[in-house]
């Protein structure tokens, strides 16, 4: 479990579930896979700000696909989230989600306030979603070595899933 020290609010990440669970799990792998399912957690939290600020802000002529597009990235994004907390309090862990949390722990490129061009949204979220997606992908081999097939395959339909939107955004793009 993470927890915030009162003396110093800084986060520091413990090997220790929190919550006794009777998931058949050894409790250092349970304790291992919630510090990998709380990165996760903040970056697909951040992917959701960053597709919203996308959302909010794009102009020109492709606005309304654009929007939608966004919108929807926005709205997967909170649905993986969920999934992912979800899955580390399975195991006995906490979900990290506080934004101290997800600012302290993201990997994403930060978002910047507004872009000059449509374009440039689309380059903004694709780059946020292709590092979910890859960071997503490369924890499915630490799942599995783990031999928690139930997180392996709950990080796969994410990571396809995230794949497919970042095609989606990507067909969009002008300029590769």
């Amino acid at each position: 479990m993470a927890h915030i020290d009162s003396h110093t609010d800084s986060h520091t990440t413990t090997l220790h579930t929190e919550h006794r669970t009777r998931v058949a799990l050894p409790e250092d792998t349970r304790a291992a896979l919630g510090v990998i399912l709380n990165e996760r957690l903040a970056d697909f939290l951040d992917l959701e700000r960053q597709a919203k600020q996308a959302h909010w802000n794009v102009r020109g002529p492709r606005f309304a696909p654009l929007h939608a597009l966004f919108d929807g990235v926005a709205a997967l994004a909170v649905g993986w989230a969920d999934d992912i907390a979800e899955r580390a309090v399975q195991l006995g862990c906490v979900a990290e989600g506080t934004t101290p949390c997800v600012a302290e722990r993201s990997e994403l490129p930060p978002c910047p306030l507004n872009v000059a061009r449509a374009n440039d949204w689309l380059h903004v979220v694709a780059e946020a979603l292709a590092y979910c997606a890859n960071a997503t992908r490369a924890d499915i081999r630490d799942a599995v070595a783990a031999d928690d097939d139930v997180t392996a395959d709950l990080l796969t339909r994410i990571t396809g899933e995230a794949d497919k939107q970042l095609w989606f955004v990507e067909a969009h793009l002008e300029d590769r």
